[in-house]
């Protein structure tokens, strides 16, 4: 398993941030480099507990479909989704969000596992987990942008 963990501080109150962070509309946005589109589940709007979504994305040049869930949701603190299906073993990302002075504190933790045993180690190392950090960093500046405003 492969963990990844980033802090992203944004000035603007906790119920705004948390409110920005499970749009798929602002999800979509902050994926433009992939031409990701939500294709089943909620696709448009703000995703709550129990609902899926299903992406639609090209990563490494190859056209791949993963759908997700939120399994978990306290608002405004902490919200997770996990894959349902999709090109990974397996995957949990948590959101978790603190207020701060000047404004809040988002920690995401994001746990995944990818298949192929030794091989899907390997790549994790050589490049999957920067490639995941960049396209959570990437969120979380349109989040902070957006917020921000």
């Amino acid at each position: 398993m492969a963990k990844i963990v980033l802090n992203t501080i944004i000035n603007a109150p906790i119920e705004k941030v948390f409110d920005l962070s499970p749009s798929i509309d602002l999800h979509i946005e902050s994926t433009k480099q992939t031409g990701e589109q939500a294709i089943a589940g909620r696709t448009s709007g703000l995703i709550e507990l129990g609902e899926t979504v299903t992406w639609r994305a090209k990563h490494f040049g190859i056209w791949q479909s993963l759908t997700s869930k939120i399994t978990d949701y306290s608002h405004p603190i902490f919200f997770a989704d996990e894959m349902v299906n999709g090109a990974f073993k397996s995957f949990r990302h948590e959101h978790h969000f603190s207020v701060i002075e000047g404004g809040t504190l988002i920690q995401d933790i994001f746990v995944f596992e990818s298949p192929l045993g030794v091989l899907g180690k390997l790549a994790n190392w050589l490049f999957l987990e920067k490639y995941m950090s960049d396209l959570l960093l990437e969120r979380n500046r349109v989040i902070k942008q957006t917020a921000e405003l």
